[in-house]
C-alpha cells in the first residue's frame, strides 16, 4: 500500500513513517461506481486521497459537464482547493471506478498540514497548478456559455421581424392577388375627393398610435355597424383594418359627405385594399430595419474585421451590448444617463463589452426578470466612469469583498461559474489600468469601472 502510494505527488518525498502517520489520520470510506463523493456547490467538509479506483472531477457550466481531472494513481487527492479557500466545492467528485478513498475532516486536513511541511508545499504546488488549469477550461466554457447565450438571444430577436416580414409578404401577395377593387366612372370632382381622402388617410395612419386592445375592440364594432348601414359588404372584416389606420367612426361621417352614395362602397373596398398594402410595406420596412440593426449589434460588440486594440466610443459598446441583451429586457426599464462629451479611448472592445455583458447579465438576475436598470456614463478627470445599477434586492455585505474571487458565486450550480466577476475585473484592471467597485445595499447595487483616458 505505501509502496503504490508513494507514485501519488503527496507521499512522494514522505518516508515510510510519515506516509502511516497520515493514513491513521483518514477514516477508510468504500465508493461504488457512480457514488458521489462531494457535489458541486455543497459545503466543503473533507479532504480525499485516493487509494484505489478511479475519480471523476466536473463542474457544470449551463448545461454542459466539463471535466477537469481524472484521477487514477493511489495517492491522488482532491477536495483541497474549498478547504483553503473557504468556498464551497467548485466542482463534483464522482467514483467511476469502485474503490477506496481516506477521508480527512478539515481540522484533520489543517493539523496534518501543520505537522507535515513537505505535504503543505505539495499541495500548494498542486493547487497553483489546478487553479490554472481549471480557470483555462472553464473560462472557455464561460465563453462558449456566454456566446450560446448571446446566440439565443439574437435567434430570438431575429426570429421576431423575419416572421413579421414573412406574414407581410404573404398578405401583399393575399391582397395583390385577390385585386383592388376597380372604381366605377365618374365625374372629375369625384376622383379629385377620392385622391385626396386616400392620400389623407395615408398620411394618417403614419401618425397612429396604439390603441388598447379593448377600445380597439368597440371601435371594430361601431365601424362595422357604420359600414353595414352603408351597404358595404364584409364590413365586419374591413373594420379591423381602417382602426388599425387611425380611421374611426367621424372619420367615415364626413366621408359621406364628399363621396357619393352609389360610389361609396366601392371607395370604402379600394381604400382598404390600399392601406392593407400600405400597412404590409410598413411592416417589411421596419423588420428589415430591425434585422440590420441586430446585425450591425453583433459586428459592433464582437469588432469584427477590426483590430483588438483601438480607439472606442464606450457608449457604442454599451447600446450593442444592451441590443444583444434586449430579449432579456423586456420587463425591465433601462434609464440611459450618458454624458455625450466623454473622448474616445485606447482599449480591447471585444473585452469591455464582455465585461458589460457580465455586469448587465448580473443585474437581469438580480431583478428576477423585471425592475429597473441604469447605465451611466461621466467623467472623472483622467478617467471616464461607467456605472451599470439596478434596484434589486442588493448584494449581503458579508460576501461583497468576495464576489471578485475566482469562482465565487451566489448562483445556483449551472447557472454562473464564478468566473464572470473576477473576469470583469481582470480585463478593467489588468488589461485596462483601470478600476472596478461595487456599492450595495438593499434596493440598490452599483458596479462602478473606471477606465483611464490614455493609460500610457
Amino acid at each position: 500500500m505505501i509502496h503504490d502510494l508513494h507514485q501519488g505527488p503527496l507521499f512522494a518525498a514522505m518516508s515510510e513513517d510519515q506516509v502511516q502517520c497520515v493514513l491513521e489520520q483518514g477514516s477508510e470510506c468504500i465508493f461504488q461506481a457512480g457514488d458521489v463523493i462531494f457535489n458541486e456547490g455543497d459545503p466543503a467538509l473533507y479532504f480525499y486521497v485516493l487509494l484505489e479506483g478511479n475519480i471523476q472531477v466536473t463542474k457544470r457550466v449551463g448545461a454542459q459537464e466539463t471535466t477537469l481531472a481524472l484521477h487514477t494513481l493511489p495517492g491522488a487527492f482532491t477536495g483541497e482547493i474549498p478547504l483553503l479557500t473557504g468556498t464551497p466545492y467548485v466542482a463534483t467528485a464522482l467514483m467511476i471506478k469502485a474503490g477506496k478513498v481516506l477521508r480527512y475532516s478539515a481540522a484533520t486536513f489543517r493539523r496534518l498540514l501543520t505537522l507535515c511541511p513537505g505535504m503543505l508545499s505539495v499541495i500548494l504546488n498542486v493547487l497553483v497548478t489546478r487553479i490554472q488549469n481549471t480557470e483555462i477550461i472553464t473560462m472557455q466554457q464561460e465563453k462558449l456559455f456566454a456566446l450560446g447565450k448571446l446566440s439565443a438571444g439574437l435567434a430570438h430577436e431575429l426570429n421576431n421581424p423575419a416572421a413579421a416580414a414573412q406574414r407581410a409578404v404573404e398578405q401583399l401577395r393575399e391582397t395583390i392577388g385577390s385585386g383592388v377593387t376597380p372604381m366605377p366612372q365618374r365625374p372629375d370632382r369625384q376622383t379629385s375627393a377620392f385622391n385626396a381622402l386616400q392620400q389623407m388617410a395615408l398620411q394618417h395612419t403614419a401618425t397612429v398610435s396604439l390603441l388598447d386592445p379593448l377600445v380597439k375592440s368597440d371601435h371594430e364594432d361601431e365601424l362595422a355597424s357604420w359600414l353595414e348601414e352603408h351597404n358595404v359588404a364584409d364590413g365586419w372584416q374591413l373594420a379591423a383594418t381602417f382602426v388599425e389606420a387611425g380611421l374611426e367612426r367621424a372619420w367615415f361621417d364626413g366621408l359621406v359627405m364628399q363621396i357619393d352614395e352609389d360610389l361609396l362602397a366601392s371607395f370604402v373596398v379600394s381604400l382598404e385594399k390600399t392601406l392593407q398594402i400600405q400597412s404590409s410595406l410598413n411592416i417589411l420596412k421596419q423588420s428589415t430595419e430591425r434585422i440590420s440593426t441586430l446585425v450591425q449589434a453583433i459586428k459592433s460588440y464582437s469588432y469584427m474585421d477590426q483590430a483588438p486594440l483601438q480607439e472606442i466610443n464606450v457608449h457604442e459598446g454599451l447600446e450593442s451590448t444592451l441590443t444583444i441583451l434586449s430579449h432579456e429586457l423586456k420587463n425591465i426599464e433601462v434609464v440611459r444617463k450618458y454624458d455625450s462629451t466623454l473622448p474616445s479611448i485606447s482599449a480591447y472592445g471585444s473585452e469591455l463589452n464582455q465585461v458589460w455583458t457580465n455586469l448587465l447579465d448580473n443585474a437581469i438576475d438580480a431583478l428576477g426578470g423585471k425592475g429597473q436598470i441604469v447605465v451611466s456614463t461621466r467623467r472623472e478627470n483622467k478617467y471616464i466612469v461607467v456605472e451599470i445599477s439596478d434596484n434589486g434586492p442588493g448584494i449581503p455585505e458579508e460576501i461583497q469583498l468576495r464576489i471578485f474571487e475566482p469562482f465565487f458565486t451566489t448562483k445556483g450550480v449551472g447557472k454562473g461559474t464564478g468566473l464572470g466577476l473576477d473576469i470583469a475585473y481582470r480585463v478593467i484592471v489588468g488589461h485596462h489600468k483601470g478600476d472596478l467597485q461595487v456599492v450595495s445595499r438593499p434596493g440598490a447595487t452599483q458596479f462602478i469601472a473606471h477606465l483611464p483616458i490614455d493609460p500610457t
